[in-house]
């Protein structure tokens, strides 16, 4: 007897990004004892995240052509540009009506310009890159070293006007970057590798949401409230309308754009480190963390969606085109075994 799991989880939108993502967050939210108390391989699933992610990295870099770089630095360099201009212009907006200190009642308390540059200034770079296996180009993937800039309290520092300091180790930024870079070496020198290793991309996809959404916990946004949902919803709307028009506009399909729409895990952080820099934003760090925590959540299970559903409108017929007209890529044989 057979049973059409398979299928049945990719009838959902993005569903082997968004069924184990889920499953991971509900489990971390009702039985946050689990992995715990099994410990061992299960326990190490629910906490494997940076590690398969490292894998993932490998395997996607040695499916990236090195004549693919000039496309890289376009499609990163621009999505990054139009992501921190986003922030950067709201933050001057809420900053001239809201200054430093948050709302202090109403439906809008606890909103600050705090909460909403740290919500929209940094991308889940895992979610994009696990989603970029799925729905894009391996060279999309490779976009995303360059949008790792956007990382950390740094930006929304400097977007804030908090000027001289920063997150950016030089050993953190070649970390994030070098599992990806050792792919794309081993792949370019080795076309049987590249092949070999590529194979594994769409299987780790699931493992990977599964673990990303163990690190979540849904109660972050009953916390937040509707106005946590809300601003979930605005941090796609506000920066994945602009992204899919600028990667369309750099010759992509759109597709990565939507897909850089969400808020990094990280970013939950940001606005204790921005309090502890500047004390003006005190008062707003606690509530803005509370709202930047469910902007992750939420974010990380609409983008999803939204992905699928924006790559299912656009096709891949002109996806495939501009493969053509690229460097060649090597087919990965299908295993018969």
């Amino acid at each position: 007897m057979q049973i059409p799991i398979k299928r049945a989880i990719e009838r959902v939108p993005g569903g082997m990004m968004v069924v184990p993502l889920l499953t991971g967050a509900l489990i971390a939210t009702f039985f946050p004892g689990t992995p715990k108390f099994f410990g061992s391989f299960t326990g190490a699933l629910f906490s494997g995240a940076l590690t398969i992610l490292a894998v993932f990295y490998v395997c996607m870099g040695a499916s990236i052509d090195f004549r693919a770089t000039p496309y890289i630095v376009k499609k990163g360099g621009t999505l990054l540009i139009v992501k921190i201009g986003i922030a950067l212009i709201l933050g001057l907006v809420f900053g001239r009506v809201l200054g430093e200190a948050p709302v202090a009642a109403g439906m809008f308390a606890g909103l600050s310009t705090l909460a909403v540059v740290a919500s929209m200034n940094d991308t889940n770079g895992g979610l994009y890159m696990a989603l970029m296996g799925q729905y894009g180009r391996p060279r999309d993937v490779g976009a995303y070293t360059v949008m790792s800039l956007e990382s950390g309290p740094f930006l929304t520092m400097v977007t804030l006007g908090v000027a001289g300091l920063s997150a950016f180790p030089w050993q953190t930024l070649v970390g994030a970057v070098l599992p990806l870079l050792v792919g794309m070496i081993i792949g370019n020198l080795d076309r049987e590798m590249r092949a070999f290793l590529s194979r594994a991309i769409p299987v780790m996809i699931p493992f990977f949401a599964f673990a990303l959404g163990a690190g979540l916990d849904l109660t972050k946004v009953w916390q937040a409230g509707l106005l946590g949902l809300a601003m979930g919803v605005a941090v796609v709307v506000f920066t994945g309308i602009p992204l899919f028009l600028a990667d369309r506009l750099t010759g992509g399909t759109g597709v990565a754009g939507v897909a850089a729409a969400s808020t990094a895990g990280n970013a939950a952080a940001v606005p204790a480190i921005v309090a502890a820099a500047n004390p003006a934003y005190a008062d707003a760090a606690g509530p803005a963390t509370i709202l930047v925590a469910a902007c992750v959540v939420v974010t990380a299970i609409l983008v999803p969606i939204v992905t699928a559903w924006t790559a299912k409108m656009v096709g891949r017929g002109a996806d495939e085109a501009e493969m053509s007209e690229d460097a060649p890529v090597v087919p990965v044989p299908v295993s018969r075994a």
